[in-house]
């Protein structure tokens, strides 16, 4: 038979060899060549650097501390690296870029909180770190981005929207290529994400899985967002609204008295109580006044 101690050492060396390889997991990040390439088509200068930082004080220094401090989150396993050593000052700003933008294990994803130019001024500041650092800008144009049209096509048989991007040129129409697309439909409380994000195929668009199930208003009308980012035109926002959820009769959350609503729509208990608070405080002022009032004729007696 095989002894206790031996089980228990086969179980520590196992949880032992685990926790090495989920450590080795988080600090190695696999980025395929064409992210790792990637550059910014803003320029990291003093006003981008100071608009990333706000932003990097809002979202990242909660982990990762101040940039030079040694003083990110220890209790973090692994702990969140000091964004101005070489570590990170030694990966190109496509790696910083999916880095942020993915997120992994307990690094989270931004890339729905932050748009992709706050990403980039966020990495801005980041470099303000390394004196020896030159950017090498990207070819993106965003001023061309107004030359984008997005169209929707939804097929009702197979639940599929799909979404077209293209640009007009002045030399004609420019089908975008591997542009990333993501779908969301808009809900009450943020944007739902629609599927994955796909990329653009050769005929410039990419097939969604719609759910059969997302209610819509009382026509069915759902609000769809489009994120398209492209290597050339940057990142362009379509919003349409389409007859595809199904119809839902229901008075809007902010129409019904609730805690988040208006003091018009406010819960009845909420106003009685409050109310109630409000005249006992008074009663209890009034009752003190009304002593010391009676103490001061005593006292002039």
């Amino acid at each position: 038979m095989i002894s206790t101690n031996k089980i228990y050492t086969t179980i520590v060396i196992a949880v032992f060899t685990v926790l090495l390889s989920f450590q080795s997991y988080s600090q190695n990040w696999d980025i395929p060549a064409n992210k790792s390439s990637k550059n910014s088509y803003i320029p990291f200068n003093n006003e981008t650097a100071k608009a990333g930082e706000a932003i990097y004080t809002k979202n990242c220094q909660s982990c990762h501390g101040n940039p030079g401090k040694a003083n990110s989150l220890k209790t973090l396993k692994p702990v969140p690296p000091d964004l101005s050593e070489k570590q990170t000052q030694s990966r190109t700003d496509g790696d910083l870029f999916y880095i942020i933008t993915t997120g992994r294990v307990v690094m989270p994803s931004f890339k729905i909180v932050l748009s992709e130019e706050e990403r980039w001024k966020v990495i801005a500041f980041i470099r303000s770190y390394n004196k020896s650092y030159v950017q090498v800008l990207s070819k993106t144009d965003p001023s061309k981005s107004k030359l984008v049209k997005i169209v929707l096509d939804f097929n009702a048989k197979n639940n599929k929207i799909r979404v077209y991007a293209k640009a007009n040129e002045a030399s004609g129409v420019v089908l975008l290529k591997d542009a990333e697309i993501m779908l969301f439909a808009n809900r009450y409380f943020g944007k739902l994400q629609i599927d994955k994000t796909l990329t653009t195929n050769s005929e410039g668009y990419a097939d969604f899985n719609f759910p059969k199930d997302l209610p819509g208003d009382k026509t069915g009308n759902i609000d769809i967002v489009v994120n398209v980012n492209d290597e050339l035109y940057g990142e362009i926002e379509h919003q349409e609204k389409l007859n595809i959820g199904i119809p839902t009769d229901k008075p809007a959350l902010n129409e019904q008295r609730a805690i988040w609503n208006t003091l018009l729509k406010a819960p009845i208990w909420i106003i009685v109580t409050y109310t109630s608070l409000i005249l006992l405080v008074t009663l209890v002022l009034l009752y003190i006044l009304n002593t010391l009032r009676k103490l001061k004729k005593i006292g002039d007696k």
